[in-house]
């Protein structure tokens, strides 16, 4: 396979997608925020403070766990968890969240605005705005607000206001534009904090940047762990900010397969989930061009899923680049996959994963028994389930 690209082209596209793809209100501050990101890029006093607060704000680097009973149990494959769960704030949103709140400070807007679904980038945002001393206002679906109750109580704390928005669905797609809406009234003093690989440019590219850390560190610990790389590379995917993150600095190395986990909801069929490569298609929403669920005649479907965090209509566009060029496989797991998933990793290894990274460890339950017992995997663990306690208690309840 041929060297892949490394960053989107000036335009911001990933092949033919990504882009920018919003009101004229945006263009500059865009624009600004993209011209200033590559200053950032190579300014090693930025990048210093960066890595410095990842050190020893949020806690990094973060664990490789090798999951021994839980392999041991499955058969076939050696299982290792990346523990992005032991992060400050328990997820890896608060990566993206200090980058882009150095960001903010960098051009001088003091007020941020912020997007959430499982409410774990919101509670990094209201978290670094607290660091930071900057006004901060989170957008969250009222259904959302609803299902993850304690990222609510936990942002209101921490200083943020969290505006709840009931149009459509009432959740992450909806949150998304009230945020933008807002955005494009507030531009002079406001910075959005988009939490995923996802909008216009320059955010697909700072996002996936400020994630990276995520597979620099798998890598270096599993040639500690190993000595050498691993067979898979597993992580679920909305947006895709996880999943990129681990991905990204594997990109070159050919042996080493990926697969990104979608959410299947309630089976492919219309409205009942949210994978975006089962009978999707091209379109564009909120920001760039990518792979979207939306009926005939281009209308956004409905999304579904018992995980808050993949409820979204589309996929981060450096994602339908990589699936294109056929370097990573994406599939889907059902909600009694991630429900059983969830229920299977707390039971055997004591660790409650958040209902997104369920989805992955469902994957991996369905594929490592059918791999040789040399082989190695590494499962990106992107957040806690503290937050989806009720609801999968609620869900494992019924059954």
């Amino acid at each position: 396979m041929s060297s892949l690209p490394s960053v989107p082209d000036a335009t911001g596209h990933f092949g033919q997608y990504g882009g920018m793809f919003v009101p004229e209100t945006l263009m500059a501050p865009l624009q600004e925020l993209a011209e200033e990101y590559e200053r950032a890029r190579v300014d090693e006093e930025f990048q210093r403070e960066f890595e410095s607060l990842l050190t020893d704000y949020c806690g990094r680097p973060t664990p490789l766990y090798h999951a021994r009973r839980w392999s041991e149990t499955m058969g076939g494959a050696k299982v290792y968890l990346k523990r992005e769960d032991l992060l400050h704030t328990g997820a890896h949103k608060i990566n993206n969240a200090v980058g882009q709140a150095l960001m903010a400070r960098r051009l001088g807007k003091k007020r941020i605005i912020a997007e959430t679904g499982a409410g774990q980038h919101g509670v990094a945002t209201a978290t670094v705005c607290a660091r930071f001393g900057l006004d901060c206002t989170v957008y969250m679906g009222q259904v959302d607000m609803e299902r993850q109750a304690p990222n609510v109580q936990r942002m209101e704390l921490l200083g943020a206001k969290v505006v709840p928005v009931n149009a459509g669905q009432a959740t992450l797609k909806e949150a998304v534009s009230e945020a933008m809406r807002d955005w494009t009234a507030t531009v002079e003093n406001t910075h959005y904090i988009l939490g995923s690989a996802l909008g216009s440019h320059p955010f697909p590219m700072m996002v996936r940047d400020f994630h990276r850390v995520i597979g620099r560190e798998a890598r270096e610990q599993i040639l500690a762990k190993e000595g050498r790389l691993p067979n898979l590379l597993v992580a679920c995917v909305g947006g895709g900010s996880n999943a990129i993150g681990l991905f990204h600095p594997f990109l070159e190395d050919e042996e080493v397969r990926m697969v990104g986990v979608e959410a299947g909801g309630e089976g492919i069929l219309p409205e009942k989930h949210a994978a975006r490569f089962q009978g999707g298609k091209l379109g564009v929403l909120q920001g760039t061009k990518t792979w979207l669920l939306a009926d005939d005649d281009g209308q956004i479907e409905l999304t579904h899923s018992v995980s808050a965090g993949l409820d979204y209509a589309a996929v981060g566009p450096e994602h339908a680049f990589l699936k294109e060029l056929g370097r990573v496989e994406y599939t889907y797991a059902t909600d009694d996959e991630a429900l059983a998933g969830f229920k299977e990793l707390s039971e055997i290894e004591g660790i409650i994963p958040a209902l997104e990274s369920a989805h992955a460890i469902a994957y991996v339950a369905k594929v490592a028994p059918q791999l040789p017992a040399g082989d190695v995997i590494i499962a990106n663990l992107s957040g806690r389930g503290d937050k989806d306690m009720e609801q999968a208690c609620r869900f494992l309840m019924e059954e």
